[in-house]
C-alpha cells in the first residue's frame, strides 16, 4: 500500500470525526478524497460517498435516536420529500445526463468535470457557513409551530442536490431544522444525522443497477469512518465544536479552490 493510500484511508477516519462533531460535512471530504487519492471516477465516487456517509451516519443516529435527541415527526416531514427527490436524481436523472454536458465550438464540458464545479461551489457555500459560524435563531418556528410546508420543500431541494453530488447537506438541513421547526441546536444536529443516514442510503440504492462497487476497498474505508464518528461524539461532549467547525471551514474552503483550479488548469491542457 502507497503512502498516498494510508494517506486516504486515515483520512476515513476524519470524515467520520467530522460527521460525529459537527452532524454533517463528511461528504465534503470523501468525494475529494476518492477522487484525488484513490483516482476514483466522479459519478462512482460519488456513489461511494453515499455509503461512506449514510453507514458512517447510521452510526451516529443510533446514538442520537437512544438519547432521545431525535425530532422523529420533523424527520419524517422533511425526509419523505427527500428520499423520493434524492432517489429520482440517482435513478433517473444523473444517468441521463449527457456527456459532454455542453459544447460550444471547442469549448467541451464532460459531465464529470460539470459535477467537480458544482460540488466545489457547494463547499464553498458550506465552507463560508461554517466559518461564519453564525448560530441561527428559531426564525419562522419562533412560535413554536414548525413550517411543515416549507420543511417538506426544502427536504425535495436537499434531496436533489444529494442525488446530484452524493453530499449528505447537512450543512443546510441544520439550520431549516432550527428556523423552521424551531428546533433547538444540538436537537437538530441529531436530528441532521438520521435524515443524511437514510437520504444517501436511498441514493446509494439507486446507483446499485447500473454501478460496479468494489467492496474490498468501500467497506473497510467505511469501517474507518465509523471508527471515526464514535471517536468524534465522544469528543463532542468536551470540545465546543462552533471552533472546530470554524477551522475545518478555512481548510474546505481551500480544498474546494485547489479543487476549481485543477480541473481548469487540467482543462486548459
Amino acid at each position: 500500500m502507497s503512502e498516498q493510500e494510508l494517506f486516504g484511508y486515515a483520512s476515513a477516519v476524519v470524515v467520520g470525526l467530522v460527521i460525529g462533531l459537527a452532524g454533517g460535512g463528511g461528504s465534503i471530504l470523501t468525494v475529494p478524497i476518492f477522487i484525488y487519492v484513490f483516482h476514483i471516477p466522479t459519478v462512482l465516487a460519488t456513489t461511494y460517498s453515499l455509503f461512506v456517509v449514510g453507514s458512517t451516519s447510521l452510526v451516529g443516529s443510533v446514538n442520537h435516536i437512544w438519547r432521545k435527541r431525535v425530532n422523529l415527526r420533523v424527520t419524517a416531514v422533511f425526509a419523505l420529500p427527500s428520499f423520493i427527490s434524492v432517489y429520482l436524481s440517482r435513478r433517473f436523472l444523473l444517468p441521463a445526463l449527457p456527456d459532454p454536458l455542453f459544447q460550444f465550438g471547442q469549448f467541451v464540458l464532460p459531465k464529470s468535470n460539470a459535477i467537480l464545479y458544482f460540488f466545489a461551489i457547494v463547499m464553498i457555500i458550506a465552507a463560508r457557513a461554517m466559518i461564519r459560524s453564525d448560530r441561527p435563531e428559531q426564525g419562522e418556528a419562533s412560535d413554536g409551530h414548525p413550517r411543515y410546508g416549507s420543511l417538506a420543500l426544502d427536504g425535495l431541494a436537499v434531496g436533489m442536490l444529494t442525488g446530484t453530488i452524493g453530499a449528505g447537506g447537512g450543512f443546510l438541513i441544520v439550520p431549516m431544522l432550527v428556523l423552521l421547526a424551531g428546533l433547538p441546536m444540538y436537537r437538530a444536529v441529531a436530528t441532521s444525522v438520521l435524515i443524511i443516514s437514510v437520504n444517501s442510503f436511498v441514493g446509494f440504492l439507486g446507483d446499485i443497477n447500473h454501478t460496479n462497487l468494489n467492496w474490498n476497498f468501500l467497506l473497510p474505508f467505511t469501517g474507518l469512518s465509523i471508527i471515526g464518528i464514535c471517536i468524534g461524539m465522544y469528543l463532542a461532549q468536551f470540545v465546543a465544536p462552533d471552533k472546530l467547525k470554524k477551522g475545518f471551514g478555512w481548510f474546505v474552503l481551500a480544498v474546494a479552490f485547489y479543487m476549481i483550479s485543477r480541473e481548469l488548469y487540467t482543462g486548459i491542457l
